[in-house]
């Protein structure tokens, strides 16, 4: 039998209540310095009225804007969007294979050629997508065009990392295995690690595609094409019927993709 504790084995010591009352303190401090630089100028007197016709328009929907066979609708500002999102993911996609094999330690000579790599998807990440857009807005002008451009390089960053993180755990047993029998590194790769890190690679691609199908609903918003276009028009004229519907088609979008997105990754991990 073992034998019962004594009671000042029980009581918390000192030094760690100590520790968690700094951490509840540092927390607060933190919290109260964040509300704190928050400007606060109360609450427009019209904020009501506001409140009701947008809650209005929402209930009841321009359902004549789904489809309009003279101009632009809500199905071509949707399609517009998942467009822009899937050539988004496929572009970075391509772009974070050979990178993650440059950022995966297992995979690199040297620290410092895998710290390279990882250095540079780091880089990519800091620059959020909205300020991409922007930049290619200038470069290349607005449109669809340079929301594809800012979805592909900003999804380099976080992809490129998450790839560089699979191909970094693969079990290394059957290129030990290849090379003892005197594979070329061809052949080590094709058939020890892409058949390893594949199924991870498609994962985290769909899980990307998701994100960026809701960054390309705000990257329109800029003038970056897809449905943000007509929203941001519908809100500046205060057209909360057509505001509604957008809305509406873009919580229907996202809501099956997430679900077919979610039922594929089920079945590739």
């Amino acid at each position: 039998m073992t034998e019962p504790k004594i009671w000042s084995e029980l009581v918390p010591k000192p030094k760690k209540s100590r520790a968690r009352w700094l951490i509840y303190l540092a927390l607060a401090a933190v919290y109260i310095w964040a509300f704190a630089g928050v400007p606060y100028s109360g609450i427009k007197e019209t904020a009501g009225q506001v409140t009701k016709a947008i809650l209005a328009g929402l209930f009841s929907p321009d359902w004549d804007y789904v489809y309009l066979p003279d101009g632009e609708d809500l199905l071509r500002g949707l399609l517009d969007t998942l467009a822009i999102s899937i050539l988004g993911t496929i572009i970075s996609t391509l772009i974070c294979i050979p990178f993650a094999f440059w950022s995966a330690t297992n995979m690199s000579r040297s620290r410092f050629t895998s710290g390279s790599g990882k250095m540079l998807l780091s880089l990519i990440r800091t620059f959020p997508e909205v300020v991409m857009a922007l930049l290619f807005i200038k470069a290349v002008g607005p449109g669809s065009f340079a929301g594809v451009l800012a979805l592909g390089l900003h999804s380099v960053g976080m992809l490129g990392k998450l790839f560089a993180d699979e191909v970094e755990n693969i079990d290394p047993g059957p290129a030990e295995a290849l090379i003892a029998s005197g594979a070329s590194r061809l052949q080590i790769l094709r058939f020890a690690v892409l058949p390893q890190v594949l199924p991870g690679f498609l994962s985290y691609t769909l899980y990307r595609f998701e994100i960026n199908l809701r960054s390309a609903t705000i990257l329109g918003v800029i003038g970056a094409g897809g449905i943000g276009t007509p929203l941001i028009f519908a809100l500046s004229s205060r057209n909360w019927d057509r505001v509604g519907i957008i809305l509406l088609g873009i919580i229907v979008m996202i809501t099956v993709l997430d679900f077919v997105s979610g039922a594929i990754r089920k079945r590739l991990v």
